[in-house]
Protein backbone atom coordinates (compact mmCIF):
# COMPACT_ATOMS: atom_id res chain seq x y z
CA UNK A 1 0.00 0.00 0.00
CA UNK A 2 1.14 3.52 -0.75
CA UNK A 3 2.33 5.18 2.45
CA UNK A 4 1.75 8.70 1.15
CA UNK A 5 -1.75 7.85 -0.08
CA UNK A 6 -2.66 6.38 3.31
CA UNK A 7 -1.47 9.51 5.08
CA UNK A 8 -3.59 11.68 2.79
CA UNK A 9 -6.65 9.46 3.27
CA UNK A 10 -6.19 9.46 7.06
CA UNK A 11 -6.60 13.24 7.07
CA UNK A 12 -10.10 13.05 5.61
CA UNK A 13 -11.37 12.05 9.06
CA UNK A 14 -13.90 9.61 7.62
CA UNK A 15 -15.32 6.79 9.73
CA UNK A 16 -12.80 3.90 9.98
CA UNK A 17 -15.38 1.45 8.64
CA UNK A 18 -16.00 3.69 5.65
CA UNK A 19 -12.29 3.92 4.89
CA UNK A 20 -11.95 0.15 5.14
CA UNK A 21 -14.86 -0.37 2.75
CA UNK A 22 -13.40 2.05 0.22
CA UNK A 23 -9.97 0.41 0.35
CA UNK A 24 -11.56 -3.01 -0.19
CA UNK A 25 -13.76 -1.76 -3.02
CA UNK A 26 -11.03 0.06 -4.97
CA UNK A 27 -8.32 -2.49 -4.28
CA UNK A 28 -5.40 -0.15 -3.65
CA UNK A 29 -4.78 3.00 -1.62
CA UNK A 30 -3.76 4.89 -4.77
CA UNK A 31 -7.05 4.11 -6.51
CA UNK A 32 -9.01 4.95 -3.37
CA UNK A 33 -7.26 8.31 -3.11
CA UNK A 34 -7.92 9.04 -6.80
CA UNK A 35 -11.62 8.30 -6.31
CA UNK A 36 -11.82 10.58 -3.28
CA UNK A 37 -9.97 13.48 -4.92
CA UNK A 38 -11.99 13.13 -8.13
CA UNK A 39 -15.28 13.33 -6.24
CA UNK A 40 -16.40 9.80 -7.04
CA UNK A 41 -16.82 9.11 -3.32
CA UNK A 42 -19.57 10.87 -1.39
CA UNK A 43 -17.72 12.90 1.24
CA UNK A 44 -17.94 16.42 2.68
CA UNK A 45 -15.99 19.01 0.72
CA UNK A 46 -13.58 19.56 3.63
CA UNK A 47 -12.67 15.85 3.60
CA UNK A 48 -11.97 15.96 -0.12
CA UNK A 49 -9.87 19.09 0.29
CA UNK A 50 -7.90 17.40 3.08
CA UNK A 51 -7.06 14.49 0.78
CA UNK A 52 -5.48 16.86 -1.76
CA UNK A 53 -2.77 18.08 0.65
CA UNK A 54 0.56 16.30 -0.07
CA UNK A 55 1.81 13.74 2.44
CA UNK A 56 5.10 15.62 2.80
CA UNK A 57 3.20 18.66 4.07
CA UNK A 58 1.29 16.50 6.55
CA UNK A 59 4.53 15.04 7.88
CA UNK A 60 5.93 18.55 8.32
CA UNK A 61 2.75 19.58 10.18
CA UNK A 62 3.12 16.58 12.47
CA UNK A 63 6.72 17.46 13.25
CA UNK A 64 5.74 21.05 14.04
CA UNK A 65 2.81 19.88 16.18
CA UNK A 66 4.84 17.49 18.30
CA UNK A 67 3.28 14.27 17.07
CA UNK A 68 4.13 11.58 14.53
CA UNK A 69 2.29 9.84 11.71
CA UNK A 70 2.83 6.08 11.96
CA UNK A 71 1.65 3.84 9.14
CA UNK A 72 0.84 0.17 9.65
CA UNK A 73 3.99 -1.66 8.68
CA UNK A 74 6.32 1.03 10.02
CA UNK A 75 8.83 -0.24 12.63
CA UNK A 76 7.29 1.96 15.34
CA UNK A 77 3.68 0.90 14.70
CA UNK A 78 2.57 -0.89 17.92
CA UNK A 79 3.29 -4.58 17.51
CA UNK A 80 0.36 -5.54 19.77
CA UNK A 81 -2.01 -3.78 17.37
CA UNK A 82 -0.41 -4.59 14.02
CA UNK A 83 -1.75 -8.13 13.82
CA UNK A 84 -5.33 -7.25 14.76
CA UNK A 85 -8.09 -7.26 12.17
CA UNK A 86 -9.25 -3.73 11.36
CA UNK A 87 -6.19 -2.13 12.94
CA UNK A 88 -6.00 1.52 11.83
CA UNK A 89 -3.80 1.97 8.74
CA UNK A 90 -2.45 5.25 10.17
CA UNK A 91 -1.99 6.42 13.76
CA UNK A 92 -1.39 9.92 15.05
CA UNK A 93 1.00 9.40 17.94
CA UNK A 94 2.52 11.43 20.75
CA UNK A 95 5.31 9.60 22.59
CA UNK A 96 6.08 5.92 22.07
CA UNK A 97 4.01 2.82 22.75
CA UNK A 98 5.91 0.53 25.15
CA UNK A 99 6.67 -2.99 23.97
CA UNK A 100 5.79 -4.48 27.38
CA UNK A 101 2.50 -6.32 27.85
CA UNK A 102 -0.44 -3.96 28.34
CA UNK A 103 -3.60 -4.16 30.43
CA UNK A 104 -6.67 -2.08 29.57
CA UNK A 105 -8.89 -0.72 32.33
CA UNK A 106 -12.24 0.54 31.07
CA UNK A 107 -15.71 1.35 32.32
CA UNK A 108 -18.54 3.81 32.40
CA UNK A 109 -18.12 7.59 32.54
CA UNK A 110 -20.95 7.62 35.09
CA UNK A 111 -19.19 5.41 37.59
CA UNK A 112 -20.02 5.18 41.27
CA UNK A 113 -17.60 6.01 44.06
CA UNK A 114 -17.03 2.26 44.36
CA UNK A 115 -16.07 2.00 40.68
CA UNK A 116 -13.85 5.07 40.76
CA UNK A 117 -11.91 3.78 43.77
CA UNK A 118 -11.45 0.35 42.20
CA UNK A 119 -10.27 1.84 38.90
CA UNK A 120 -7.77 4.04 40.72
CA UNK A 121 -6.50 1.06 42.72
CA UNK A 122 -6.30 -1.16 39.63
CA UNK A 123 -4.38 1.44 37.64
CA UNK A 124 -1.87 1.87 40.46
CA UNK A 125 -1.39 -1.87 40.93
CA UNK A 126 -0.90 -2.51 37.19
CA UNK A 127 1.66 0.26 36.85
CA UNK A 128 3.44 -0.74 40.06
CA UNK A 129 3.80 -4.29 38.71
CA UNK A 130 5.33 -2.91 35.51
CA UNK A 131 2.62 -3.60 32.96
CA UNK A 132 1.53 -0.79 30.65
CA UNK A 133 -1.94 0.52 31.53
CA UNK A 134 -4.21 1.48 28.60
CA UNK A 135 -7.46 3.42 28.74
CA UNK A 136 -9.42 6.17 27.01
CA UNK A 137 -8.72 9.28 29.14
CA UNK A 138 -12.48 9.87 29.56
CA UNK A 139 -14.29 10.89 32.72
CA UNK A 140 -15.18 8.19 35.22
CA UNK A 141 -13.38 4.84 35.21
CA UNK A 142 -10.86 5.79 32.50
CA UNK A 143 -9.65 8.93 34.23
CA UNK A 144 -9.49 7.25 37.64
CA UNK A 145 -7.41 4.39 36.22
CA UNK A 146 -5.00 6.81 34.53
CA UNK A 147 -4.60 8.83 37.73
CA UNK A 148 -4.00 5.65 39.72
CA UNK A 149 -1.39 4.46 37.23
CA UNK A 150 0.60 7.66 37.78
CA UNK A 151 1.53 6.21 41.16
CA UNK A 152 3.56 3.44 39.52
CA UNK A 153 6.76 3.51 37.45
CA UNK A 154 5.35 1.92 34.29
CA UNK A 155 4.25 4.09 31.34
CA UNK A 156 0.65 4.44 30.17
CA UNK A 157 -1.17 4.70 26.85
CA UNK A 158 -4.28 6.82 26.28
CA UNK A 159 -6.41 6.36 23.15
CA UNK A 160 -8.47 9.37 22.07
CA UNK A 161 -11.79 9.56 20.27
CA UNK A 162 -10.84 12.99 18.93
CA UNK A 163 -7.93 14.56 17.10
CA UNK A 164 -4.47 14.22 18.62
CA UNK A 165 -4.60 17.93 19.48
CA UNK A 166 -8.09 17.88 21.03
CA UNK A 167 -8.13 16.70 24.64
CA UNK A 168 -11.47 15.29 25.68
CA UNK A 169 -12.45 16.07 28.28
CA UNK A 170 -10.51 19.33 28.36
CA UNK A 171 -10.00 18.88 32.11
CA UNK A 172 -7.69 15.95 31.34
CA UNK A 173 -5.25 17.93 29.19
CA UNK A 174 -2.59 17.96 31.91
CA UNK A 175 -3.06 14.25 32.52
CA UNK A 176 -2.74 13.58 28.80
CA UNK A 177 0.46 15.59 28.57
CA UNK A 178 1.97 13.59 31.44
CA UNK A 179 0.98 10.29 29.83
CA UNK A 180 2.56 11.33 26.52
CA UNK A 181 5.78 12.37 28.26
CA UNK A 182 6.56 8.82 29.44
CA UNK A 183 4.21 6.67 27.37
CA UNK A 184 1.93 7.45 24.47
CA UNK A 185 -1.27 9.20 23.39
CA UNK A 186 -2.87 7.76 20.26
CA UNK A 187 -5.61 8.77 17.84
CA UNK A 188 -6.61 7.58 14.40
CA UNK A 189 -8.27 10.93 13.70
CA UNK A 190 -6.47 13.96 12.24
CA UNK A 191 -5.74 17.13 14.25
CA UNK A 192 -8.74 19.34 14.79
CA UNK A 193 -11.22 16.43 14.83
CA UNK A 194 -13.92 17.16 17.44
CA UNK A 195 -14.96 14.51 20.00
CA UNK A 196 -18.34 13.62 18.52
CA UNK A 197 -20.15 10.52 19.72
CA UNK A 198 -19.71 8.21 16.74
CA UNK A 199 -15.92 8.40 16.94
CA UNK A 200 -15.67 6.69 20.34
CA UNK A 201 -16.88 3.13 19.60
CA UNK A 202 -14.25 2.63 16.84
CA UNK A 203 -11.45 3.84 19.13
CA UNK A 204 -12.36 1.07 21.59
CA UNK A 205 -11.04 -1.55 19.16
CA UNK A 206 -7.62 0.17 19.47
CA UNK A 207 -7.74 -0.03 23.27
CA UNK A 208 -8.62 -3.75 23.10
CA UNK A 209 -6.02 -4.36 20.40
CA UNK A 210 -3.21 -2.82 22.43
CA UNK A 211 -3.99 -4.88 25.54
CA UNK A 212 -3.40 -8.53 26.31
CA UNK A 213 -6.12 -8.29 28.97
CA UNK A 214 -9.09 -5.93 29.22
CA UNK A 215 -10.48 -5.23 32.70
CA UNK A 216 -14.04 -3.86 32.87
CA UNK A 217 -14.63 -2.17 36.23
CA UNK A 218 -18.17 -0.83 35.96
CA UNK A 219 -20.43 -0.86 32.92
CA UNK A 220 -24.09 -0.85 32.04
CA UNK A 221 -25.50 -3.41 29.63
CA UNK A 222 -24.79 -1.06 26.74
CA UNK A 223 -21.94 1.38 26.20
CA UNK A 224 -18.32 1.75 25.23
CA UNK A 225 -16.83 -0.57 27.84
CA UNK A 226 -18.90 -3.50 26.58
CA UNK A 227 -17.83 -2.65 23.02
CA UNK A 228 -14.19 -2.80 24.15
CA UNK A 229 -14.80 -6.16 25.81
CA UNK A 230 -16.42 -7.52 22.66
CA UNK A 231 -13.45 -6.42 20.56
CA UNK A 232 -11.10 -8.10 23.05
CA UNK A 233 -13.00 -11.38 22.79
CA UNK A 234 -13.02 -11.17 18.97
CA UNK A 235 -9.26 -10.65 19.03
CA UNK A 236 -8.70 -13.66 21.31
CA UNK A 237 -7.73 -11.55 24.33
CA UNK A 238 -8.72 -12.17 27.94
CA UNK A 239 -11.51 -10.17 29.61
CA UNK A 240 -11.74 -9.59 33.36
CA UNK A 241 -14.75 -7.98 35.05
CA UNK A 242 -15.65 -6.77 38.53
CA UNK A 243 -18.92 -8.16 39.91
CA UNK A 244 -21.41 -5.75 41.42
CA UNK A 245 -24.87 -5.45 42.92
CA UNK A 246 -27.45 -7.10 40.67
CA UNK A 247 -29.81 -4.11 41.00
CA UNK A 248 -27.18 -1.47 40.14
CA UNK A 249 -27.29 -0.23 36.54
CA UNK A 250 -23.51 0.19 36.36
CA UNK A 251 -23.01 -3.46 37.30
CA UNK A 252 -25.38 -4.92 34.71
CA UNK A 253 -22.73 -5.10 32.01
CA UNK A 254 -19.95 -6.51 34.17
CA UNK A 255 -22.20 -9.13 35.74
CA UNK A 256 -23.29 -10.27 32.28
CA UNK A 257 -19.67 -10.46 31.14
CA UNK A 258 -18.90 -12.76 34.07
CA UNK A 259 -21.97 -14.87 33.29
CA UNK A 260 -20.70 -15.19 29.70
CA UNK A 261 -17.19 -16.28 30.71
CA UNK A 262 -15.20 -13.21 31.78
CA UNK A 263 -12.71 -13.74 34.60
CA UNK A 264 -14.08 -12.18 37.85
CA UNK A 265 -11.69 -10.00 39.87
CA UNK A 266 -12.41 -8.56 43.30
CA UNK A 267 -9.62 -6.19 44.31
CA UNK A 268 -6.13 -5.04 43.30
CA UNK A 269 -4.32 -8.04 44.75
CA UNK A 270 -6.71 -10.47 43.09
CA UNK A 271 -6.23 -8.58 39.81
CA UNK A 272 -2.44 -8.87 39.96
CA UNK A 273 -2.61 -12.57 40.84
CA UNK A 274 -5.03 -13.17 37.96
CA UNK A 275 -2.85 -11.21 35.54
CA UNK A 276 0.15 -13.30 36.56
CA UNK A 277 -1.76 -16.46 35.61
CA UNK A 278 -2.38 -15.04 32.14
CA UNK A 279 0.73 -12.95 31.48
CA UNK A 280 3.33 -14.60 33.69
CA UNK A 281 5.56 -12.79 36.17
CA UNK A 282 5.15 -9.01 36.04
CA UNK A 283 8.00 -6.95 34.57
CA UNK A 284 8.76 -5.50 38.00
CA UNK A 285 8.83 -8.47 40.39
CA UNK A 286 7.70 -7.13 43.71
CA UNK A 287 10.46 -6.85 46.33
CA UNK A 288 9.92 -7.42 50.02
CA UNK A 289 7.83 -4.91 51.92
CA UNK A 290 9.63 -1.63 52.56
CA UNK A 291 10.08 -1.87 56.33
CA UNK A 292 11.47 1.67 56.55
CA UNK A 293 8.26 3.02 55.01
CA UNK A 294 6.09 0.85 57.25
CA UNK A 295 7.99 1.95 60.34
CA UNK A 296 7.72 5.62 59.36
CA UNK A 297 3.94 5.35 59.07
CA UNK A 298 3.56 4.13 62.65
CA UNK A 299 0.14 3.26 64.05
CA UNK A 300 -1.67 6.41 62.84
CA UNK A 301 -0.41 6.78 59.29
CA UNK A 302 0.97 9.88 57.58
CA UNK A 303 0.16 12.29 54.72
CA UNK A 304 2.05 11.36 51.57
CA UNK A 305 3.96 14.67 51.43
CA UNK A 306 5.15 14.26 55.01
CA UNK A 307 6.12 10.63 54.32
CA UNK A 308 8.31 11.73 51.39
CA UNK A 309 10.06 14.24 53.64
CA UNK A 310 10.62 11.75 56.46
CA UNK A 311 12.06 9.13 54.09
CA UNK A 312 13.95 11.76 52.07
CA UNK A 313 12.82 10.17 48.82
CA UNK A 314 11.37 11.47 45.59
CA UNK A 315 7.58 11.64 45.53
CA UNK A 316 7.29 9.38 42.47
CA UNK A 317 9.38 6.68 44.16
CA UNK A 318 7.32 6.78 47.35
CA UNK A 319 4.06 6.75 45.36
CA UNK A 320 5.19 3.70 43.41
CA UNK A 321 6.04 1.85 46.62
CA UNK A 322 2.74 2.86 48.25
CA UNK A 323 0.85 1.59 45.17
CA UNK A 324 2.63 -1.76 45.40
CA UNK A 325 2.01 -2.10 49.14
CA UNK A 326 -1.63 -1.14 48.67
CA UNK A 327 -1.99 -3.86 46.00
CA UNK A 328 -0.55 -6.34 48.51
CA UNK A 329 -3.04 -5.15 51.16
CA UNK A 330 -0.25 -3.96 53.43
CA UNK A 331 -1.28 -0.28 53.45
CA UNK A 332 -4.32 1.83 52.60
CA UNK A 333 -4.11 5.11 50.70
CA UNK A 334 -7.08 7.48 50.40
CA UNK A 335 -5.38 9.95 48.08
CA UNK A 336 -3.58 11.94 50.77
CA UNK A 337 -2.93 9.82 53.89
CA UNK A 338 -1.20 6.42 53.97
CA UNK A 339 -2.02 4.03 56.81
CA UNK A 340 -0.88 0.50 57.69
CA UNK A 341 -3.69 -2.06 57.56
CA UNK A 342 -4.63 -3.21 61.04
CA UNK A 343 -4.67 -6.88 59.94
CA UNK A 344 -0.97 -6.83 59.06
Amino acid sequence: MSRSALIRLAHTGMHPNRLGQLLEHHGTTARTLQAVVAGRVELPDRARRAAVVPAAQRLAEADAGGYRLVVRGDPDYPTQLAGVAYAPPVLFLRGSVPAAAAVAVVGTRRCTRYGRALAHSFGGAIAAAGWTMVSGLAYGVDGAAHLGAERGPAPQVAVLGSGIDRWYPADHAGLGDRIAASGAVISEYPPGTPPVGWRFPPRNRIIAGLAAVTVVVEAARTGGALITARYAVEQGREVFAVPGDIDRATSGGTNELIRDGAWPVFDAQDLIESLERVLGAPPHCAPRADEALIEALGPTGMPIAELCAVLDRRAEDVMAEVARLEAERIVDFDGSVVTVRSSR
